[in-house]
């Protein structure tokens, strides 16, 4: 059995790895009802307990008896992981998975990556490798942060490059959090940029989560929550508005937000914690869906949408759940995919589903969605016996595919704005080891992946019977 860690970093990804971790135990807890350290658990658990049996984790009250989760929490504004150490998740991790400053990076890239990159290096290392020793077979790092501020852009891309250089065999799948163009955060097109360039160099694999998608899904749901007839019911307990999530009692107006990153990291690894007929190995989504390795960012759509609001609504025909998942509305990124190119795809089913539904489904799609010529059946797939809590199925769906363009585009756009004007630049020259050459070629990296795109884009619609002159992964 493999086992995977998770590597939050920054306020958000603290936040989303705390989602993560109490819904995981949530599902876990459904599906294992003796309490009993199995496989599954394996993948993102160890028992810190020499018994074979753990005390079944009590998802209610939170308490967790002999589970500690895989991971590694680091933040350098001490709030949000004290939040979690004094909530109902706070046994599931213990002092020599955190680290932690209180000062926080100032919104600057710079000071997260060069200044307390350097700093925290030696703890960092120390940290991942020990709990990289607690692992049997491990072959997966998540790392969860945000782009638009400093900790989670600077010090998250160096936790990264730290990653590729101590454990280079081991993937690096990266879930990163885009801000919106209305972000609060004025500097936060200069740390998303300085961001990219390491996405590019370091990552196997991105999953982009844009801020407004995020808004505009839930939203989406509470509109569905407050129709009229059964769609205004909620099951108690749901995974919208739980306040059970780790931390605190209150409800925080990104906590619906942060359940959705959550659910979409619960279907991405359903098939490492649990068993099905047909159930894809994490490399397999690196191996099948990144042809070229600087095109490794990912699309993400899950369906159906009410899976994440727990409504108590008629379920709907299973086709729908696949047409759903190539609508615009359902994607994390505000992007179209049936209107541009797929390189290749990847669809992970959760429960009641049957292989002939799931080629059924493709094969009625596919004509609607252009591939690019030289990979036509470009198409993984995926099977989880265990669907979420409370429900009979659900789909997560991975394209890679050029609409993910014009959200780079746009981020390059307001990059510019800022740069001509050489505004706020002087806070991050300041820093040790800061050039404004980083600036340059933050810009230069960004402006390549797009025109790497734009070739493919070129070839929508004509029949070529060789790929174009990309570097191919190998």
């Amino acid at each position: 059995m493999t086992q995977s860690i998770v590597v939050q970093v920054g306020q958000c990804g603290n936040q989303i790895g705390c989602r993560f971790w109490d819904l995981a135990l949530r599902e876990h807890a459904a599906v294992n009802k003796k309490g009993i350290y199995d496989e599954a658990l394996c993948s993102f658990f160890r028992n810190v307990d020499t018994r074979t049996e753990i005390v079944r984790p009590d998802v209610q009250r939170g308490k967790i008896c002999s589970l500690k989760a895989r991971a590694v929490l680091i933040d350098m504004e001490e709030g949000v992981v004290n939040e979690i150490l004094q909530g109902p998740l706070r046994d599931l991790f213990d002092s020599k998975q955190l680290i932690t400053d209180v000062s926080g990076s100032g919104n600057n890239w710079a000071v997260g990556h060069k200044l307390y990159g350097s700093r925290y290096r030696e703890q960092i290392v120390e940290n991942v490798r020990r709990t990289a020793e607690q692992c049997d077979c491990l072959q997966c790092f998540f790392v969860i942060h945000s782009m638009g501020g400093g900790t989670g852009s600077g010090l998250g891309t160096y936790v990264l490059n730290v990653l590729e250089d101590e454990f280079p065999e081991v993937y690096r799948f990266v879930t990163s959090v885009y801000p919106s163009a209305e972000d609060d955060v004025i500097t936060s097109p200069y740390n998303s940029v300085l961001a990219m360039k390491e996405l590019t160099e370091h990552a196997d694999c991105v999953l982009p989560i844009e801020n407004q998608s995020l808004v505009d899904i839930v939203n989406k749901i509470v509109q569905m929550m407050t129709n009229s007839g059964k769609l205004g019911s909620v099951k108690p307990n749901s995974l919208l508005i739980s306040n059970k999530g780790g931390g605190k009692e209150n409800e925080k107006p990104f906590d619906a937000m942060n359940n959705i990153v959550a659910n979409l990291l619960l279907n991405l690894t359903s098939s490492a914690r649990f068993e099905g007929q047909l159930n894809m190995d994490l490399n397999e989504i690196t191996m099948n869906l990144v042809p070229f390795p600087h095109l490794h960012y990912l699309t993400s759509s899950l369906t159906p949408l009410y899976t994440l609001a727990d409504v108590n609504i008629p379920t709907r025909r299973l086709d729908q759940m696949f047409s759903d998942a190539f609508n615009k509305d359902h994607q994390l990124i505000r992007a179209d995919p049936k209107h541009n190119l797929y390189l290749a795809c990847a669809l992970m089913v959760r429960g009641n589903v049957h292989i002939s539904d799931l080629r059924r489904n493709i094969e009625r799609l596919k004509p609607s969605l252009p591939f690019v010529s030289w990979n036509q059946e470009g198409w993984k797939t995926g099977m989880c016996s265990v669907p979420p809590v409370g429900h009979s199925h659900s789909l997560l769906a991975l394209a890679n595919n050029t609409c993910v363009k014009p959200t780079f585009m746009d981020l390059r756009d307001r990059f510019n704005r800022l740069y001509r004007k050489k505004a706020h630049l002087h806070h991050y020259l300041q820093v040790d080891g800061m050039e404004q050459g980083c600036f340059s070629e933050a810009l230069t990296s960004l402006s390549s992946l797009i025109e790497e795109y734009d070739q493919l884009d070129a070839t929508k619609g004509l029949y070529m019977p060789n790929p174009p002159r990309l570097n191919i992964a190998v």
